[in-house]
């Protein structure tokens, strides 16, 4: 009996965590998007031109994190509070935060090193992933995306994007990622 109700016990646990994970995702607006063609994980993607706010991640993600947290929170001229969205989108060395499809104007940052910028609209070949973020896991799926592109005839036209949508106390196991490539159009840097 104590094992029934112990395993009981585990399976609701998992069950309420696993749903608290979808919602607390499901609970934010995400860049817009487009999709061409689906393959499995791997998508074509039309997005439309982006706005974002940017930091470099000089000394590590946290900071970087906290900065723009900050900014959407209030720390900006008209001590406006922003949507968060997902996902938080890191590349080169930065992290950026996606303003909100629906915002007119987008106030400037308190913080000198936050900047508000567009991304031109384009097409990207997009994987999915889960896990932990890792230098290894980014590496490894980038490959992946790399030559599925090169087995499906796309070229590459910008160094990768990664998207992560999980806030993080969800399980890694759960966690939504995505690493990203431009293939057609100009090939600007977050």
């Amino acid at each position: 009996m104590k094992r029934i109700s112990l395993s009981l016990v585990l399976i609701l646990g998992g069950l309420v965590l696993f749903a608290g994970c979808r919602t607390s995702r499901s609970g934010y607006k995400s860049a817009p998007f487009a999709v061409v063609r689906s393959d499995g994980r791997f998508e074509v993607r039309d997005y439309p031109v982006l706005t974002i706010a940017e930091t470099p991640m000089d000394g590590g993600s946290g900071p970087s994190f906290n900065r723009l947290f900050g900014f959407i929170t209030g720390r900006n001229a008209g001590s406006q509070k922003i949507a968060m969205t997902t996902p938080v989108f890191m590349a080169d060395s930065t992290m950026a935060f996606v303003m909100p499809a629906d915002m007119k104007e987008v106030p400037e940052p308190a913080d000198g090193s936050v900047t508000v910028k567009t991304v031109p609209a384009g097409r990207f070949a997009v994987l999915r992933f889960s896990g932990g973020r890792s230098e290894a896991q980014e590496k490894r799926t980038l490959e992946d995306l790399k030559a599925w592109m090169a087995a499906q005839g796309l070229p590459v036209s910008s160094p990768p994007i990664y998207g992560y949508f999980d806030p993080p106390w969800t399980p890694t196991f759960l966690r939504r990622n995505e690493v990203m490539l431009r293939t057609e159009g100009s090939s600007p840097r977050l």
